[in-house]
């Protein structure tokens, strides 16, 4: 029997079967993001490389979905509809992250957290509490500047210097502590370490009496990085027993298995 043609206003479908018009709108997206959340559409097109036909029609109906949506100064930005899945996202990561939490804070007996790089500020998105008393907790879906959290510097430090540039700003950061390095300069000239080593410190950066290690998880759909955390003296005391040959590798190689893990679900 022969195929029935397809409707004249059915989406076109690219060989590896994904219909093109939704991967456009959703590359749309993603440059509105790496743009920082507002674009023209001139600068869409350039971004994107889609013909100005191709993104007047998507965006108009980014617009009426309310994925996207249109400022005083005619540009684009986007809206609020992404709010409700990107929460849901971030449980949910959380939620697949969890055994991966779980065996890093049994390794080392420190509250083991997830966190995210979102808009230019940290977002934990899964945690898992110490067995000890006395230990740290983070309200997950809590959204800090990076500049003084490990996990924000393990991230910022991987972008283009340009980008993390822009993300701290020429103005002197918040000092929430008498520990946190407050010069956008100062900072940015620890990223080359920070990259190096392969792991950031937040030395009561913070909050007085608290020490962090984070490292990146790498192939992670977005900036993603996993973190321990705990009084300072017993982080330090972990550091002496285990010494970084053998802690930062043990992250590293926990990390690795949860980006793995994270692309495959994709």
């Amino acid at each position: 029997m022969a195929a029935l043609p397809a409707p004249v206003d059915a989406p076109a479908a690219d060989r590896s079967g994904g219909v093109q018009s939704v991967e456009r709108a959703f590359q749309l997206l993603e440059v509105l993001a790496d743009a920082g959340g507002v674009s023209t559409l001139s600068d869409l097109a350039s971004a994107s490389g889609l013909p100005m036909p191709t993104i007047h029609r998507l965006v108009r109906t980014l617009v009426q979905q309310g994925y996207v949506r249109q400022d005083t100064a005619r540009r684009y930005t986007l809206g609020p509809r992404l709010i409700r899945l990107g929460e849901t996202a971030g449980r949910l990561l959380g939620s697949w992250a969890r055994p991966y939490l779980a065996e890093l804070m049994e390794a080392t007996g420190e509250t083991a957290n997830l966190a995210v790089l979102e808009a230019g500020e940290v977002v934990y998105v899964g945690q898992v509490p110490s067995r000890h008393s006395m230990r740290m907790f983070t309200e997950v879906g809590r959204r800090v500047q990076p500049h003084c959290t490990a996990v924000g510097k393990i991230l910022l430090a991987q972008l283009p210097r340009p980008e993390a540039a822009a993300v701290l700003g020429s103005a002197p950061l918040a000092a929430h502590t008498e520990h946190t390095v407050t010069e956008p300069a100062r900072l940015l000239a620890q990223f080359d370490a920070v990259k190096a080593e392969g792991y950031a410190v937040d030395d009561q950066e913070q909050e007085i009496g608290v020490r962090c290690i984070a490292v990146l998880v790498p192939g992670a759909p977005t900036p993603t990085a996993l973190s321990i955390s705990g009084p300072e003296a017993r982080v330090q005391a972990l550091e002496a027993r285990s010494g970084h040959s053998r802690l930062i590798p043990q992250m590293q190689e926990i990390a690795a298995r949860l980006g793995h893990a994270l692309a495959s679900s994709g």
